[in-house]
């Protein structure tokens, strides 16, 4: 116990007198000889020994009673020095923090002055301790809630000013003052009044504030008056039923006040939401010179995209926090949704599965309520009807287009953003319902694959499920439920919701079942929370707002809420948006550190594998592959215009005798050689040539040159580099060529001005010198003598092995070529008895050959023989004309004296000259056309392939094939996510 100074001080005189004759006080002297004293030092409990003192009469009391004062005073003094020392040391250490804090009273105005004072002029704790014990207290507001939402309010409010600050300069400070000191919203807060009490306060909000405190005061004074009559006793029975009436009475006020309460709070929302947009609007105007930053949860949904492409071979799984909406079919799952978003953005139908994939919905504030996809640029106003019904148009049209041919539901996820005011920020995942029967026109598959696709997302640890239910319906015939329990049977991620409450308050004969829905204990599932909301009267042409207003009304109204069934937190789409983004940020604070490390960890893994397989390669992904590529193919089709024309012409003339070779010799120098004098071999050749340049030439000659440049580009583009070659490209190289020709078309005109050239060129005859004359014989001989040997090698697989091969080698003869050997050799005999005779068989010959073999017991048909002497005749022809070749190499002097006096007839070799001749100008005129034309529009094709392909991203994965290319981009993507996780994270950080 602590005593003041004075007070010690004269207690010990008045004893000092009582005991003391003497009258003039005087100081006391004490021994030189005295021992040290200490007020801490413990005495014994027996009588000390007195020091002599150098006074004449002092009591053993009096001494006694001195020294416990100066123990006394001395701890007091230890005790407020220290306390004064720790206080001063508190004060500069406050100080110092506060110096610290930037000043932020110039941006005051951003928030309302009556913000401010809400603390100082409504006391909810007293509310509560009041109404702890009484039997009223549950139908009060619940107080911790409303400290939650005004203390978020301030929250809401608050970030105005830094956003202010953020995107102000302080050249731009004045004019946004003045602009928004002319704002109505600032001057109806800035009126001042007067209460009861004479106490200045602020009219409009605040001043209703206070009225409502003062209103909830006097139901607390009436409350209590009526509590403490009813626990009265006896005497006041009398009076029982009056009570209960007021009781009711109060019930109902306090609603009603609470309701009100309620709607302030949301016009201070509405004020402060409306602050915000003109803030972003004049941001968007070019007011701030600086680009704003992305958003939280921008930055938040870019991280779940990618992460829904990301297929990591390291089993590294998507544990990042989004909200997944589930529910049986038609519960009203998307209408729930559509409240959260504040826009009617999805099909509508009645009792049919209208989402027939995951749509996943990003959720953030903005100074216009727009939607935009992930993969398109388009923004859809959702204020207005046009654009909203356009939205829900295309949002159908990419669930049918994710669709595989037999499905009814697909797995692929549709990403869209909304951005509104007010807002709140979250992730969610829209799913189709949960169907308990397969109909007629679903796959038989759909119900499993429903389930497989709501495992997924709910499998997730971090997902919070967002379990719709429907209360129009008997809880028995629900499916969702049990799939929940499964998925989080402790409930600690689950947030329940009741949907169509107005019909089930109708239809319930015991509204109390609702009661116990929400309450967690009809379902065998947990929950976190447990929601009842109204969207809507099943209007499916309801507006937003017309639907908040009749959920509003219907809880205001309804014997739920009266009879205190329902909370009133429980109730109200609004306070489920509020308790889901809660829910969802503490659930990402909590976890994406923990995925971040993750994501480290397989990035290390990526990058350990690529230093030990491909330590000299640089780490391309599939589109950095693909432009290489790209760049390699456009070089090798420009060197097609570095091909020589000799080269060209060359190929071309080979190619083109190729093709026409066996019509030349079978069609037309065959049936000429039958003719017996040199007119008619001429007029038969020339009549076939002209056939042949009208129907075929040209045509032949086209494709010749169209396969020559399909040949030499294949050439260039699978042509090895050396070192450098990487064979990572060669099925790219392969598609793109194929592609590129498969689109050229060879210019139409081009057979009409060759078919002109061809026909000039065939009827040219002569021969100018010795030279082209030895040039015409010798391409006579090389043709002669390569059909001679295609020949003999076709008769010797007619025939089978010789004598020789036979005794030598080991080889026998099959029936049918013993048989046609036989043939051969009577076949021959034939032809040396008769070497001038014609290619066709008479059928008297025919007899005598049959029968001639039948005598050696050979069984042959018609047929056999003339195929047998087919090419029997061609061999003979064969020889005999390259003995005629040899003959004509001095026959030039005789063909420039037009064969006259002599018995020499060279025209097989002027024929063969005709076509040689006609064969080099028709390369020529191909070659030209080939480098003047038809390269560069090779070129564009291959540009227009690759184009295409650079595009199609399933193209590219079809031919950039590999582990080296799948590790690349794994290691692209888990860079790009971890960036995107740290730039989350480090502003999330920031936000706290």
């Amino acid at each position: 116990m602590k005593f003041p100074a004075q007070r010690l001080y004269s207690l010990s005189r008045t004893i000092h007198h009582l005991n003391t004759p003497c009258i003039n006080s005087r100081k006391l002297h004490w021994n030189s000889a005295a021992r040290p004293y200490s007020t801490f030092k413990r005495f014994s409990l027996r009588a000390a020994k007195p020091l002599p003192l150098k006074v004449e009469y002092y009591p053993y009391r009096s001494f006694i009673l001195a020294r416990l004062a100066t123990r006394l005073l001395k701890i007091r003094y230890l005790v407020l020095g220290s306390a004064v020392g720790g206080g001063y040391t508190a004060k500069k250490t406050y100080d110092q923090w506060k110096e610290m804090m930037p000043d932020l009273t110039a941006y005051k105005w951003i928030i309302p002055d009556f913000i401010w004072d809400l603390d100082e002029h409504i006391n909810f704790e007293k509310f509560k301790e009041i109404f702890s014990d009484a039997e009223l207290a549950k139908l009060l507001p619940d107080f911790d809630k409303v400290g939650e939402s005004l203390n978020q309010l301030k929250s809401l409010l608050s970030p105005g000013e830094s956003l202010y600050n953020e995107v102000k300069g302080v050249y731009d400070l004045l004019l946004l003052l003045d602009s928004a000191e002319g704002s109505t919203t600032m001057k109806a807060s800035d009126t001042q009044g007067f209460d009861s009490n004479g106490k200045q306060y602020k009219k409009g909000v605040l001043g209703e504030l206070i009225l409502i405190q003062q209103q909830i005061q006097e139901h607390e004074e009436a409350a209590r008056r009526v509590a403490e009559q009813l626990s009265s006793g006896s005497s006041q029975q009398k009076r029982k039923v009056s009570d209960k009436d007021k009781a009711e009475q109060l019930q109902e006020e306090l609603l009603r006040t609470q309701l009100k309460y309620q709607r302030i709070l949301e016009r201070l929302e509405k004020e402060n939401k409306e602050l915000r947009k003109q803030a972003l609007q004049k941001d968007d105007k070019g007011i701030h010179l600086r680009k704003m930053k992305k958003s939280l949860i921008d930055l938040y949904s870019e991280v779940l995209d990618i992460l829904s492409d990301y297929d990591s071979n390291y089993n590294t799984q998507d544990h990042l926090p989004r909200v997944v909406v589930v529910g049986d079919q038609s519960a009203g799952k998307t209408s729930v949704l559509e409240m959260i978003a504040q826009a009617r953005i999805f099909p509508r139908g009645s009792g049919e599965m209208m989402t027939r994939a995951p749509v996943k919905v990003t959720l953030s504030e903005g100074p216009h309520h727009v939607a935009v996809f992930k993969d398109s640029s388009r923004e859809f106003d959702l204020t207005k009807d046009e654009d909203l019904a356009a939205l829900r148009n295309e949002i159908e049209i990419r669930m049918r287009n994710s669709l595989k041919e037999g499905q009814t539901v697909s797995p692929e996820t549709i990403s869209l953003s909304v951005k509104g005011p007010g807002l709140q920020r979250m992730v969610l995942v829209d799913l189709p319902g949960v169907i308990s029967t397969v109909t007629s026109g679903m796959a038989a598959d759909t119900k499993d694959t429903i389930f497989s696709i709501s495992k997924a997302y709910m499998q997730n640890p971090n997902a919070i499920i967002l379990c719709i239910q429907d209360g129009s319906v008997d809880a028995e015939r629900s499916i969702v439920t049990d799939l929940v329990s499964q998925m989080d049977p402790q409930g600690r991620r689950t947030i329940f919701v009741l949907t169509k409450v107005d019909l089930a308050e109708k239809n319930l004969a015991s509204p109390s079942r609702i009661q116990q829905i929400v309450e967690g204990k009809l379902f065998p599932m947990k929950a976190l929370g447990y929601f009842a909301v109204v969207t809507g009267r099943g209007n499916t042409n309801e507006g937003i707002d017309s639907i908040k207003d009749y959920e509003g009304d219907f809880f205001q109204n309804s014997k739920l809420l009266k009879t205190g069934m329902l909370k009133a937190h429980q109730v109200t789409t609004k306070n489920l948006s509020l308790a889901v983004s809660d829910c969802f940020w503490k659930m990402v604070r909590e976890s994406v550190e923990q995925q971040a490390d993750a994501f480290k960890a397989t990035r290390f893994n990526l990058e350990t594998e690529w230093k030990n397989n491909y330590p000299r390669l640089r780490e391309l992904d599939r589109n950095e592959l693909y432009e290489k590529a790209k760049n390699e193919i456009l070089d090798e089709v420009i060197s097609l215009s570095q091909v020589t024309p000799k080269h060209w012409e060359e190929i071309l003339q080979r190619k083109l005798w190729e093709r026409v070779s066996t019509h030349v010799l079978e069609n037309i120098y065959l049936p000429a050689a039958q003719s017996e004098n040199s007119g008619t071999f001429n007029t038969t050749v020339d009549i076939k040539l002209k056939q042949w340049t009208d129907k075929q030439l040209p045509h032949k000659a086209v494709e010749v040159a169209w396969e020559t440049l399909e040949d030499e580009f294949a050439r260039f583009m699978s042509e090895h580099k050396g070192k450098d070659h990487d064979d990572i490209f060669d099925k790219l190289k392969q598609a793109v060529k194929d592609e590129s020709i498969k689109r050229h078309k060879w210019n139409e005109q081009a057979e009409d001005s060759l078919r002109v050239i061809q026909h000039n060129a065939l009827e040219d005859r002569s021969i100018s010198d010795k030279q082209q004359w030895d040039a015409a014989i010798h391409f006579l001989e090389e043709t002669l003598q390569a059909r001679l040997r295609d020949t003999e090698s076709i008769i010797r697989d007619m025939v089978g092995p010789n004598w020789q091969e036979r005794w030598f080698y080991w080889k026998s003869q099959s029936k049918e070529q013993h048989i046609r050997s036989e043939t051969k050799s009577e076949l021959e005999r034939l032809l040396k008895i008769n070497e001038d005779h014609t290619a066709y068989l008479a059928n008297d010959e025919v007899t005598t050959v049959r029968k001639n073999l039948e005598a050696k017991s050979v069984d042959v048909d018609t047929i056999l023989i003339k195929d047998t002497w087919h090419q029997v005749y061609r061999k003979h022809f064969l020889k005999k004309s390259l003995h005629h070749c040899n003959l004509c190499r001095r026959g030039f002097h005789y063909y420039q004296r037009h064969f006259v006096d002599s018995e020499l007839d060279c025209n097989n070799v002027i024929l063969f000259w005709r076509i040689q001749r006609m064969l080099a100008i028709t390369a020529n005129t191909l070659r030209q056309q080939l480098t003047n034309t038809e390269v560069r529009r090779l070129e564009k094709n291959v540009k227009e392939v690759l184009e295409d392909f650079a595009e199609d991203d399933a193209k590219k994965v079809q031919l950039l094939t590999g582990r080296r290319v799948q590790l690349a981009e794994d290691l692209k993507r888990v860079r790009e996510i971890q960036e995107k996780l740290e730039a989350f994270i480090e502003a999330l950080h920031q936000e706290k």
